[in-house]
């Protein structure tokens, strides 16, 4: 071979190599943001005991700050400004309160005598949060402003650990996993109001937004259920889990989305039929859940990965990954933009 045609078939040859790379490469960077989606996303770590906050255009982490031990769920203000993240292990009585579009630690709750916080969600007015104490079986009405307990509502139950509130913050729903049983709770009055047995273990909970539907997932006998908590009536949705993690319903209604780490997958269940209409395997290991106001995607954490997944529930497909910190678990979503805000 002469040495002309050597470099001609060299030349070739990185040409063909360089298009076999940008083959390649091109889908993994395309899986780093989904065209027109922005916004910010907060995501807890359990393992190192951080929560990221994540740029959803650009997939840029715009900061990782520390939290109490081993946080577990997170609750943002409507308005996106306030992120409450609830720390689960070492003294267990704690709230990190994160300003997102400052990219800070705002301020820590002291929870006092109520102890293990984990279930939480934000009340009407962007002020109170209403949070399961699980060792004390409390659910407390914390004011993340000041920073103080404002009541304490004995659930009188054992395992008290997720809960559900209404869209006008006047009722409340915890699961009860040691008890099988989900309690309803009057937050306005500040009281429990009735038990309701259920399959057993119920951990995820979740409440329609006008009160008439509570939808249960129970990690011994993997079933989700749905408690008419006007009747008490208990009917299974569907079966077949092995941990029904979450319960989170699509901003029109018509679907319940589950993820089961131990399967890897996710369930999409018909609402008003009370039936699966599809799965998707998910290996990571999928948790924490939520979804955009339009709910046109999903973002689902991976608790073995450092990636949250995003979700279209429409294919039930991947259509991308951000990646965060190690155990993901309780995710949030805004569709604020932090404004000018530099990866960190």
């Amino acid at each position: 071979m002469s040495t002309s045609t050597g470099r001609v078939v060299c030349r070739c040859a990185a040409r063909a190599l360089a298009l076999v790379f940008a083959l390649t490469v091109q889908p993994l960077a395309a899986h780093a943001q989904v065209a027109g989606l922005t916004g910010t996303l907060v995501v807890t770590n359990k393992t190192p005991s951080t929560a990221t906050i994540v740029d959803v255009g650009s997939g840029r982490t715009l900061a990782t700050l520390p939290t109490g031990t081993n946080p577990h769920e997170i609750v943002l203000s409507s308005d996106g400004a306030l992120a409450v993240v609830t720390d689960f292990g070492g003294p267990r009585r704690t709230l990190t309160v994160i300003d997102v579009p400052a990219l800070r630690v705002a301020r820590t709750v002291d929870l006092g005598e109520h102890r293990a916080p984990h279930g939480i969600a934000f009340l009407p007015g962007d002020r109170l949060v209403a949070v399961t104490c699980e060792q004390t079986r409390t659910v407390v009405i914390v004011d993340v402003v000041d920073g103080v307990v404002r009541h304490a509502i004995p659930t009188e139950a054992n395992g008290s650990h997720m809960i559900g509130v209404t869209v006008d913050g006047a009722r409340g729903y915890t699961g009860n996993m040691r008890d099988h049983t989900v309690t309803a709770l009057d937050l306005t009055a500040h009281r429990a109001v009735r038990s309701y047995p259920v399959p057993a273990v119920p951990e995820a909970i979740n409440v329609t937004p006008d009160g008439k539907e509570v939808w249960v997932g129970s990690n011994q006998t993997g079933q989700v259920s749905v408690l008419d908590p006007a009747t008490g009536t208990v009917t299974t949705a569907t079966q077949g889990l092995k941990w029904p993690y979450r319960m989170l319903f699509t901003p029109d209604g018509r679907q319940v989305i589950v993820p089961d780490p131990t399967l890897h997958e996710v369930r999409f269940i018909d609402r008003a039929a009370r039936r699966e209409i599809g799965t998707l395997a998910l290996p990571g290991a999928p948790q924490g859940v939520t979804i955009t106001p339009d709910g046109r995607y999903v973002f689902q954490s991976l608790s073995a990965e450092t990636r949250v997944a995003i979700l279209d529930p429409s294919t039930r497909s991947v259509v991308g990954y951000l990646t965060v910190g190690g155990t993901p678990d309780g995710v949030a979503y805004t569709s604020r933009v932090v404004a000018g805000a530099t990866a960190r």
